[in-house]
């Protein structure tokens, strides 16, 4: 009972961050549900790069149906994350017509409670990844920010940000994701050291 309502306590202050504005906590949603979420995209044929757009995905859906005055508390925000990303996955496996056996025990919704040290790791990462970001620089930050966190088209940061076209906005998308991983390892690997 004491646990349920120290998370209860814990997203009650998450979603109030989210509806004053404060749009910082999304990475630390983002770093507090990575391992759940690599887990299961991970062990059901994804990529590390499929990890990170299903995660990031989800965290914005909860994102707008906050801001939209649509979600509803039923349920610890790692279990709605958890699912939602369950759910954007089966339908990215599903679109690319794969064929692939997906286990179904690998596919149940798991509510897996952090230890301590997982904690203090998927903080420092979160640390790490916003400190990253500032350090990016543009067009890199303001694509991604506008790619993840808007769900913008493209095409739309294409003109938004003056790219040439679509695809050119794509190509550099894989290249600033590719700098960021970078500078949050360096930044990982110096705080390790």
């Amino acid at each position: 009972m004491q646990k349920k309502f120290y998370f209860f306590n814990e997203d009650s202050k998450i979603l109030n961050a989210l509806r004053n504005g404060n749009d910082h906590v999304l990475a630390d949603l983002f770093y507090q549900n990575r391992n759940s979420v690599a887990s299961l995209v991970l062990r059901n044929h994804g990529t590390e790069d499929d990890v990170e757009d299903v995660l990031q995905e989800a965290v914005v859906i909860l994102w707008e149906r906050v801001h939209q005055g649509t979600f509803e508390y039923q349920a610890k925000l790692s279990t709605f994350i958890y699912a939602t990303a369950k759910n954007i996955w089966l339908r990215r496996l599903s679109k690319k017509k794969r064929e692939l056996p997906v286990s179904e025990a690998a596919m149940d919704v798991e509510d897996p409670d952090p230890n301590p040290l997982d904690e203090l790791e998927t903080n420092e990462r979160a640390a790490a990844v916003q400190r990253a970001m500032e350090q990016l620089g543009n067009p890199c930050h303001d694509l991604l920010l506008l790619y993840y966190w808007e769900e913008r088209s493209m095409e739309e940061i294409a003109h938004q940000l003056g790219f040439a076209n679509a695809d050119t906005v794509k190509s550099k998308k894989y290249q600033c994701k590719k700098v960021l991983g970078q500078l949050t390892r360096k930044l990982l690997g110096g705080n390790h050291a």
